[in-house]
């Protein structure tokens, strides 16, 4: 039987989902990190304690004090990398309670960050199941109400201070059939982006060390675009454009024999006519 580790905020989209994986009879272990940004973050903490009692199943959790000025996507990176570490522990399967909703406003975002076409095939990480995104949140919300679920409202969501919540606000006003028509396009370039990583690897070969030719010679785009999914593959982090650019330039310059460190403690080795992605657990 599969273990699902299951992310629970304590939010109705994480309790939703828990419930449902409970009365399929799964095996599951309940994983919240508490970020420490809010005042109300220990209580959020305490309530999925409770839930995974009441439910008899694991309960794992992690603390960080990342304080008030933490950016989101750093909070972001910091839980995964928790999910990540119980999931690998206990040899399961992470589960996400991401809706359709999620997958809209995301793509919202992205396209104002000026992601490029990656932005549009969010939530593509196959490794991460997300059994709730053909479902909106309005549907949640009424599946908890009728079993009569408890959850936990995050005070953070009626601040115009993230941006997330400024665009949910604007996307509350899409009908039905143009929120459809979104999520058919967003599957269409999940596959695609499946597609090209899948060709991508293919051309990479079995280990860490890359020619540096290929980088040299390409046009930018390509380079860039390689650059992400070597820098991925080899150390599982995502750089961003700017960080990219910094090191297609390092590639092209370095000298034999130095390093550079990239991001997020990857760090960069070059030869002559290669350079190799060290991941951050053997950077000394």
């Amino acid at each position: 039987m599969t273990k699902y580790i299951i992310a629970v905020s304590g939010g109705v989209d994480s309790v939703v989902l828990l419930h449902k994986l409970i009365q399929q009879g799964d095996s599951v272990v309940v994983a919240h990190f508490d970020h420490g940004i809010r005042d109300d973050s220990a209580e959020d903490a305490m309530f999925v304690k409770h839930l995974a009692s009441q439910y008899g199943v694991p309960f794992e959790v992690k603390r960080e004090e990342l304080g008030i000025n933490a950016s989101e996507d750093e909070a972001r990176r910091r839980r995964y990398a928790f999910l990540k570490d119980i999931t690998n522990k206990e040899k399961g399967t992470l589960v996400t309670a991401h809706h359709a909703d999620d997958v809209i406003e995301t793509i919202a975002i992205n396209i104002l960050r000026g992601t490029g076409w990656r932005g549009l095939a969010v939530f593509g990480d196959e490794s991460i199941e997300r059994p709730l995104v053909g479902l909106r949140k309005q549907e949640l919300i009424e599946y908890a109400q009728m079993y009569n679920l408890s959850w936990r409202e995050d005070s953070t969501n009626q601040s115009d201070k993230y941006l997330r919540n400024r665009i949910r606000r604007i996307l509350s006003r899409l009908d039905d059939e143009t929120h459809a028509l979104l999520l058919q396009y967003w599957e269409e370039q999940v596959r695609l982006r499946g597609a090209i990583d899948q060709t991508v690897a293919d051309h990479l070969g079995g280990n860490d060390e890359y020619s540096r030719y290929f980088f040299i010679h390409s046009t930018e785009r390509a380079a860039l675009e390689l650059l992400r999914a070597v820098v991925m593959r080899s150390a599982g982090v995502s750089l961003t454009l700017p960080q990219r650019k910094k090191l297609l330039h390092e590639i092209k310059v370095a000298r034999p024999a130095s390093r550079v460190d990239a991001a997020f403690g990857v760090r960069i080795r070059f030869t002559k006519q290669s350079f190799i992605v060290e991941h951050p657990s053997k950077v000394v």
